[in-house]
Parts: structure tokens; C-alpha cells; sequence
């Protein structure tokens, strides 16, 4: 293992320790989440309320020592609230900028599919180019900028669905379950114990990571090679989503992109210097679940996403 594979790992493995501190279970899920702050992705969060999707985000911001902002999508939300506005300054008589919440480094949207498209799209700019434009005016964000988006799966009166551009802005989409009964029980005990979980600030999580220090990461997982037949086993996958009988729409190219940087974030964390085709395999749903629709029959029929996506990877041969 080269010393930036070593160092990957050690950071990585401090960040889990950090964020454990306040977070019982959900690794998968967390893992997920560094995938997409390495490859300069974004994530949408599904899962029903209550599942600590907020909290993990605000103790990994702490851990890594990046900056966090959260806004609450709201129907009445405008494009403004999110990006910023000039406000006039009776003081100095000129307009000033006042910031919205994309200038950070981490940003939490929660519930984002309670506001209608023109307030969601406000974040396309930003997400696709790190950049948002305020009266004409572009501004970069910064180098950090990551967006996790949260909706609800069970509750859909009064949202409005994202708007497939969008989806496909997102690197990952990721199912946050419940916890494991022995974990559940581990949650209720630390609060019997008077442990306040959500006093982020507060709590025992030390930061472990700089700015600096997570584009070192970033460089390394590019670094990564795969195996040309690797390449071309990403490229049928993605091809097979398109052919599929289940499936009325296939992921796009930017779907094989995703999937190609997260097998390569995949195998950073387990120290080779080398994808494998379970590191594509694991990381396929997350990358192509929110890129493909069924179609009406097999929806009516009980398949999911998941289903579909599981039945390509068993289809499209495996190189050796």
C-alpha cells in the first residue's frame, strides 16, 4: 500500500471514530457520504424522519473541520433564500451583498421536494458548477461545496418531485433505514444517560481533517487506475439500463462517470490501489437508483429500482 492509500485510511478511519461519537450505526450510510465530499459529488438522503440524516451530516462537517449550513425547503421558499440577494446599505448607500446559505462547505437541504422548481433549481448552478450568479453577478463557491439533500419517501402531499436534471446532478442517492434493534437500543441508553447527541458544537467530536488534507484525499482516489475491461464492464452496465425490459429510462453517461469515481473512492477506502468489480457492484445502486424509471408494468408488479439494477449486475458478465 503506497503512503496515500495509508493516509486515505487513516483519515477516514478517524472521521467514522469522530462522527460514531454521536451516531450509533448507519457506517454504510456515512461511508456514502465521504464517497461523494472525495469524488466532488452530491447526495440525496431518503428516509423517513428521525433517522439522524441532519445530525450525520452537521458531525462530519465538525470532523472534517468544513464549514455547514442548512436550509429548511419550504413552499414559500424563494430562489433568493438560497443563493443570496443585494440589499442596500442606508449607511454606506450602496447595495451589499448579504450571503445565502450555498456559501459553505457542506449544506444540508432538508426535505428539498417541498419547494417548487423555480426555488430547487436555484441550487442546479451551484451543484453543477460550484458557482451561483446573484443579479447578474457570478460568485464561486468554494472548493468544499457539497450538497445533501434530504426528502421524505412516505409523505408526497404538497411536494413537488425533483425534476430529472436535477436527480442527475446528484453523484448518490441513499436509502437511510432504520437502526438495528441491538443499535436502537444503544440510542435510547445514551439518552437515558443524559448524552445530548445534537449539541454538535458541544460534543466530544474533535476535528481530525483540514480543508487541505481533504483535497489531498480527493487526489489520491483520482489517482486510482482500473483495468481497461473494468472501463468497458461500467460501460455495459449503464448500456443494460437502457435495453432493460423493466426500465423506461436509462441512466445517462453521467451515470457511468459516478459510478466509475465511486468504485474508485471504494477501493481508497479499503487500501488497494485497484477497483475490483464488487467495488462497482457496491456502489451501482447508490449511483443509478435515482437515474432510471420503471416502466408503469413492472412498478405495478412490485419491482424496485434496487430490482432492476440487481438484475443487470446478474445479466452483464463479470470480468475476471
Amino acid at each position: 500500500m503506497n503512503d496515500g492509500l495509508e493516509f486515505v485510511q487513516a483519515k477516514t478511519s478517524q472521521v467514522f471514530d469522530q462522527v460514531g461519537r454521536v451516531i450509533v450505526g448507519q457506517e454504510e450510510v456515512l461511508q456514502s457520504l465521504l464517497v461523494a465530499v472525495y469524488c466532488h459529488g452530491h447526495v440525496l438522503l431518503e428516509g423517513v424522519p428521525g433517522t439522524a440524516k441532519t445530525l450525520m451530516v452537521r458531525a462530519l462537517a465538525r470532523a472534517m473541520s468544513l464549514g455547514f449550513s442548512r436550509i429548511q425547503f419550504t413552499p414559500d421558499l424563494m430562489p433568493s433564500d438560497v443563493v443570496g440577494t443585494n440589499i442596500f446599505d442606508l449607511h454606506r448607500s450602496q447595495f451589499v451583498l448579504r450571503k445565502g446559505p450555498v456559501f459553505t462547505d457542506l449544506l444540508l437541504g432538508d426535505e428539498i421536494n417541498r419547494s417548487p422548481a423555480k426555488t430547487q433549481a436555484a441550487l442546479l448552478e451551484a451543484m453543477q458548477e460550484r458557482r451561483c450568479t446573484i443579479d447578474g453577478q457570478p460568485y464561486d463557491l468554494t472548493r468544499n461545496f457539497t450538497v445533501f439533500a434530504t426528502q421524505n419517501p412516505i409523505e408526497y402531499e404538497g411536494t413537488y418531485p425533483l425534476p430529472e436534471a436535477q436527480l442527475d446532478r446528484f453523484m448518490l442517492k441513499v436509502n437511510v433505514t432504520y437502526p438495528l434493534p441491538a443499535q436502537e437500543e444503544r440510542m435510547l441508553e445514551l439518552y437515558n444517560q443524559g448524552h445530548e447527541p445534537h449539541n454538535v458544537e458541544e460534543s466530544a467530536i474533535h476535528p481530525v481533517m483540514t480543508a487541505d488534507e481533504v483535497e489531498q484525499c480527493r487526489r489520491v482516489v483520482r489517482s486510482l487506475t482500473m483495468r481497461s475491461d473494468l472501463v468497458t464492464y461500467i460501460r455495459e452496465v449503464i448500456t443494460a439500463t437502457r435495453q432493460s425490459d423493466d426500465l423506461l429510462v436509462g441512466s445517462g453517461p453521467r451515470g457511468g462517470i459516478h459510478l466509475l469515481l465511486a468504485a474508485k473512492a471504494t477501493a481508497a477506502f479499503a487500501g488497494r490501489e485497484f477497483v475490483t468489480p464488487d467495488d462497482i457492484q457496491s456502489m451501482a445502486g447508490p449511483t443509478l437508483r435515482h437515474r432510471i424509471i420503471l416502466q408503469p408494468e413492472a412498478a405495478a408488479n412490485g419491482i424496485t429500482t434496487d430490482d432492476a439494477i440487481r438484475s443487470i449486475l446478474q445479466r452483464v458478465p463479470v470480468p475476471r
